[in-house]
């Protein structure tokens, strides 16, 4: 698919808009691409200096690559200086994602950033390509780097993503990119907690969780900061808890100049050793 039209999205009737999505390797749609989706059809429905500066996301069903995706928003409300909208993603099954966004118009105030990015991680150049597709590149920061540099947290997994691809000066197309990217790592974070509470701890962890599953199962990302994703961006990422099959991920997404742009969480389902039937 071209990356330009990758959240591209057809009217269809008021407040209503169509996508479609390429099939990923795992099969059906990659629900990053849902979230940025379902944003840019909440986006179309106010006005342009409104930003997104936050967004809450439920999956509900797995979507199918082969139909397109219905985005039905609903103005929940307009303010002087937020406004709120839901948007419900359906297909021939059903809502397969709900999603609620806020919009802010600008607001000057003074700029506090209390967390840092961790230092002494190695750059983007020095990391290994590990990218699954073409949308973006991948680089993982290896365990042992993020081992020295002191790390926190369990299950901590840590990459620089990218879009290598020249991306238009929008910044809501920038956090639609964001929005997609985030999604990519959370449910490694508690796979590898998960890994590492094991006796002893799993060091193939690959082999160790083949036959399992694992499913997102809702999505939040509060946008700080402006940011381009054609940039390299290091997203850090640890898993809080874990119980009953459910594990929570919270990331920091920092600009290789330390500028702390979202924060991202997500709560995914993980149970081992079993897969669903269908």
């Amino acid at each position: 698919m071209d990356l330009g039209a990758l959240f591209d999205l057809a009217p269809h009737g008021p407040d209503t808009f169509v996508g479609v999505g390429p099939r990923y390797p795992w099969g059906g749609l990659f629900g990053g691409q849902i979230v940025a989706q379902a944003l840019r059809a909440a986006a179309g429905t106010v006005d342009d200096d409104l930003e997104p500066h936050s967004l809450r996301a439920y999956f509900i069903r797995r979507g199918d690559h082969t139909e397109p995706i219905r985005y039905e928003v609903d103005r929940i409300r307009n303010g002087r200086s937020f406004c709120t909208r839901r948007v419900v993603a359906r297909q021939a099954i059903g809502a397969i994602l709900n999603l609620e966004a806020s919009f802010q118009r600008p607001e000057t105030t003074v700029d506090l950033q209390t967390v840092s990015m961790p230092a002494g991680l190695p750059a983007p150049d020095e990391c290994p390509d590990d990218g699954w597709t073409s949308s973006f590149a991948r680089r993982p920061v290896p365990q042992a780097a993020l081992r020295a540099a002191g790390a926190t947290g369990a299950g901590r997994v840590a990459a620089w993503l990218r879009v290598d691809d020249v991306v238009a000066a929008d910044e809501l197309v920038h956090r639609c990119w964001l929005s997609y990217m985030s999604d990519d790592m959370p449910t490694d974070s508690v796979r590898h907690a998960l890994a590492e509470a094991e006796d002893p701890p799993v060091t193939d962890i690959d082999l160790w969780w083949a036959g399992s599953f694992a499913a997102s199962l809702d999505h939040t990302v509060w946008f700080h900061r402006p940011m381009r994703v054609d940039e390299w961006h290091l997203y850090d990422f640890s898993c809080h808890s874990y119980v009953g099959g459910r594990g929570v991920s919270v990331g920091h997404v920092f600009t290789t100049a330390g500028v702390h742009v979202a924060t991202v969480a997500q709560e995914v389902l993980l149970r081992r050793g079993t897969r669903p039937a269908g």
